[in-house]
């Protein structure tokens, strides 16, 4: 990945949307270049899925989750994924091992969604945060 691609990818992160057309005119270069390498990124895993961001109004929220030392927290973070609630599953470093990015509708599905984490048998704790607003970087 080189600088270009970067420059693509920042773009992509504001607004997946923008037309290949723009970013080219933007980075300077032809919108065959910047498909190809889209392309290429989306091929090799640089870019996993576009996605959408909403404001609906809904409570987001941060749940953080410690597993016992022997749990394989890959299948943990898998199981987590399927639950409906859930933007993003985080495998992270520090006191906690897993981060829940979650979009629910009310104080109650994010309240149900740490019972659902706490329930697992390999869940030793869990911390919660309300997400009070959000930014693009």
């Amino acid at each position: 990945m080189d600088a270009l691609d970067r420059e693509i990818l920042s773009i992509l992160r504001h607004d997946a949307r923008t037309p290949y057309t723009e970013i080219a005119s933007t980075v300077g270069t032809s919108e065959g270049t910047v498909r190809n390498r889209v392309e290429r990124m989306t091929e090799d895993g640089v870019i996993e899925r576009f996605t959408v961001t909403t404001r609906t109004g809904n409570i987001k929220a941060m749940i953080e989750v410690r597993v016992a030392v022997d749990v394989d927290t890959r299948t943990v973070t898998d199981k987590m994924a399927e639950w409906e609630e859930v933007d993003f599953v985080w495998q992270v470093s520090g006191e906690e091992d897993i981060v829940l990015i979650v979009d629910a509708a009310d104080t109650q599905g994010v309240n149900e969604l740490i019972t659902q984490a706490r329930e697992m048998d390999e869940v030793v704790r869990t911390k919660t945060r309300l997400i009070l607003d959000e930014r693009l970087g």
